[in-house]
């Protein structure tokens, strides 16, 4: 017997088999039903799908032989792969030196007749035959041999549309994991900007909003009592020496006093960004809805209720406000309650003065 030879290009070749990833798959009724008509064409009782592993032949389908393959070394589809161009016929096993002396020849299935038309890959590579037997001498007439070569070109474009059919699955799988890798991210970075905008926007001791949150709230408040006709008011609060708080108690005894207040004013208002930390010792409050007598009747309660805080230190409060004048813009609005704090400072402290 003689044992077939590795083509030239076996490490390309069991490659482009391995890439295929065909061998030990389960049976598929599409090659056995193409199996089945290549016996009935040729009119033989065997006929296979074999792939040329690197030690052994595989079936991918079979018909009439039983097990799921052989040996490389006594496997005629070996040979039939060194010349993938055309279609290797063994008229008499017994007359050929390649195989007379064959298990497959000289024991079960005792194999006599075989023609073998190379399985090839779409880069040429043969991977395996699809293959006729017979247990007695034969010849394919010219229309069997070309119904052959047909199937086995049929059913290398099954084993390629298979491969294109998982590469695009696992594609797809690769894709959805990388789009969940992405809203991730997304969600991430969205959070991670929520939490700048949180930070930017926030006065880091009191929690209240800062200065810049606040402006922004105060522009669409002021364009909506414009565009309404509603009144509007604004309240700025000082803490009245504060700067003595910190230099006889500390400035950790400041920043509770500080806390302190900013709870207060927190608790007053439902709507977030209606009361801010302005700077320093200096908070303002928004109070849409208010008319100025409103506004200044609120604030005396809150002025009020600060000087009861329990911080254990005196804490008063002086407070200006202005109510908000048809055309008049944020920074006009704000100056006016500025100038009744001013007033009310200049006047002693501990009270409340609006703005005309």
């Amino acid at each position: 017997m003689m044992r077939p030879r590795f083509p030239a290009d076996e490490a390309a070749r069991q490659a482009t088999l391995e890439a295929y990833r065909v061998l030990d798959t389960p049976r598929e009724a599409a090659y056995d039903d193409l199996v089945a008509i290549a016996a009935a064409i040729c009119d033989v009782p065997m006929a296979l799908v074999t792939l040329i592993d690197r030690d052994r032949q595989w079936f991918k389908s079979a018909l009439g032989i039983d097990g799921t393959g052989t040996s490389r070394d006594i496997a005629f589809c070996a040979h039939a792969i060194l010349q993938p161009d055309d279609t290797l016929i063994v008229r008499d096993a017994r007359d050929d030196a390649r195989f007379s002396d064959n298990p497959l020849v000289t024991g079960a299935p005792n194999v006599r007749f075989y023609a073998g038309a190379p399985l090839r890959a779409a880069n040429g590579q043969p991977m395996g035959t699809f293959c006729v037997l017979d247990d007695r001498p034969r010849e394919l007439a010219p229309a069997q041999r070309s119904a052959l070569e047909a199937l086995s070109r049929q059913a290398s474009r099954l084993m390629e549309l298979h491969r294109i059919s998982r590469e695009l699955h696992l594609q797809i799988e690769e894709r959805s994991w990388y789009e969940q890798q992405l809203l991730h991210y997304q969600q991430v970075l969205e959070n991670e900007n929520a939490d700048l905008e949180e930070q930017s926007s926030t006065d880091p001791l009191t929690g209240l909003a800062n200065r810049r949150a606040f402006s922004r709230t105060l522009d669409q408040a002021i364009a909506q009592a414009h565009a309404l006709g509603s009144p509007l008011s604004v309240a700025i609060v000082d803490i009245d020496h504060f700067k003595s708080i910190n230099d006889l108690h500390g400035h950790a005894e400041g920043d509770r006093v500080l806390q302190s207040l900013g709870a207060m004013l927190l608790s007053t208002e439902a709507a977030r960004g209606r009361v801010a930390r302005f700077g320093g010792e200096e908070f303002v409050r928004l109070l849409p809805d208010r008319v100025l007598a409103d506004a200044t009747r609120e604030s005396e309660y809150l002025r009020e209720a600060v000087a009861a805080m329990p911080t254990g230190l005196p804490v008063t409060i002086s407070i200006g406000v202005a109510a908000l004048q048809p055309g008049e813009d944020a920074s006009s609005l704000l100056a006016r309650a500025d100038q009744a704090l001013y007033k009310a400072k200049h006047e002693g402290r501990d009270r409340v003065c609006t703005s005309a």
